[in-house]
Parts: C-alpha cells; structure tokens; sequence
C-alpha cells in the first residue's frame, strides 16, 4: 500500500498521519503474530497425535553411504515447538523496531524488511552453528541451535552427514547471502536506490540454492528422511518457503525496475 493512501486528516496532519500508519503497522503485524503462532501451534498438535505412528516409523539419520551416523542423540523438542522459541524472541525484538522505525514505508515493505530481517539471521546464527559444530549430533546440553540441527536432519540426514552439497551451500548462505539480506533491511529503510536489485539478486540466489538444494536429493535417492512426516514436513514444506516469498518478491522488484526504466526513457524522449 503507497504512503498517499493513507487519508490526511485536519488539525496537525503530520502528526495524525503519523499516528495512522502507527496503528495500522501495529494491527498488521499483531494479525500477522496470531496467524504464525497458530500455525506453530497447530503443528505442534498434529505432531503430538502423530507421535505413536512416528515412534514406530522413525529411524536413525544415516550418512549418504546408508550407515547410521555414530554417537547420535535425538533432539529434547521438535521442530515446530523449536522454531516458535526463535520465532517468539525474533516477534519480540525484530518487528516493533521496524514498525516504530519505518512510520513512512509502506506496509509491503515492512514486511519486506521483516523477512529479510529474518532471513538474514537465520542464515548468519543458525546456519553459521552448523558450519562451526560438524559433530551437533552428539551435543548432550539441550543447547538450542544444535536441538534445531538434530531435529531438522530427521528430515534430511545429509546435514548430520556433511554432504559436500549441503555444506557448499551453507557457506554460501553464511558468507553470501545472510549479509546481503541485512543489507537489503537497510536499503529499504533508507530508501536506497540499489534496493529492488538488491532484493531480485539475493531472492534470485535463494531460488537457484533452494533448486540446487532439491535436485541433488532426488539426484541421490530422496532417501533422507526418517519417516514420511519429517519428509513432508520438514524437507518439503519449510522449505518451500524459500521458494514461494524469493519467487513473489523477484516478480515485484522485476515489475519496479521496469517501471523505473520506462520512466526514464519516457523522461529522455519529452526533453528531446
């Protein structure tokens, strides 16, 4: 939604404007909190009732040579309930700063900044742990970050393997693209004139990682997973959202720098 959407208001129209797009930002990402907490929720239930069929349908994460990885030790928590600790503390921390600080941006682009706000850290904490903690499966502390590893690798068990794919585009992400999703955060909050390809680049990047990600496993066996569930649901759902947003976000910055291209053609032939 444009800034000039917003309806002026008499009396001081700065201020009322200000305090307009304030509670509308507060709504928006209140709404948006409740829709993710039920879906974190929400998994954890339909977890809960499929836990006897897992219990039984459950293996080992094994190496891609099919030998089951030694000195493993399940993780204290699953997915879901794991992710909506991080989650939980990236709500608290992350979007009130962003609604407070980008009054004039407009709602798209707050959670633009949002995502790539999240992104950019998960790439840079969670996925950097992994590159540093080659042996995250023996860990026995409960620790959070190795928790989430464990318990992700149910879904694909090239990561408790160190599959050289997996590890290459991990670097990748850590050293690439999380800072360049930062760096996206600012561009938007400041408007920068680099910001759509910027944005079109890194989503770009996530799109060809994410097939790279897809295709060596089928190129493998698709045989990682410790039960249907975790198949679905770690391996194909949760990724699949780097998919879904990097494609929406690559349309609309395609779409913007289009435009801005026109614009400025259309400039040079009216001087002429």
């Amino acid at each position: 939604m444009d800034e000039d959407a917003f309806p002026s208001l008499p009396g001081n129209e700065a201020t009322d404007s200000y305090a307009i797009r304030h509670d509308f930002a507060f709504n928006f990402f209140q709404k948006l909190s409740i829709f993710v907490t039920v879906t974190i929720v929400a998994g954890n239930d339909l977890k809960k009732l499929l836990q006897p069929a897992l219990q039984q349908r459950q293996r080992t994460p094994t190496s891609k040579d099919g030998h089951r990885i030694p000195g493993w030790n399940h993780a204290v928590g699953h997915l879901p309930h794991l992710f909506g600790k991080g989650y939980k503390h990236f709500i608290i921390l992350i979007l009130p700063f962003v609604a407070a600080r980008s009054p004039k941006k407009s709602t798209v682009d707050r959670v633009l900044m949002c995502w790539w706000a999240f992104t950019g850290l998960t790439h840079m904490i969670l996925e950097s742990y992994y590159l540093f903690s080659p042996e995250f499966y023996k860990d026995e502390s409960a620790f959070y970050l190795s928790e989430v590893w464990k318990e992700y690798s149910k879904g694909d068990s090239r990561y408790a393997g160190r599959d050289s794919v997996i590890v290459t585009l991990e670097i990748l992400a850590v050293v690439l693209v999380g800072p360049a999703s930062l760096l996206a955060v600012y561009a938007i909050a400041k408007g920068k004139l680099y910001s759509y390809i910027l944005q079109f680049a890194v989503s770009l990047i996530h799109l060809c990682g994410t097939a790279v990600y897809f295709i060596t496993a089928l190129l493998e066996g698709d045989d990682f997973a410790a039960s249907p569930f975790y198949y679905y649901f770690y391996f194909v759902v949760i990724n699949s959202f780097w998919i879904v947003i990097p494609t929406a976000i690559c349309i609309r910055c395609w779409k913007k720098i289009c435009a801005a291209f026109n614009n400025q053609g259309q400039k040079k032939v009216k001087s002429r």
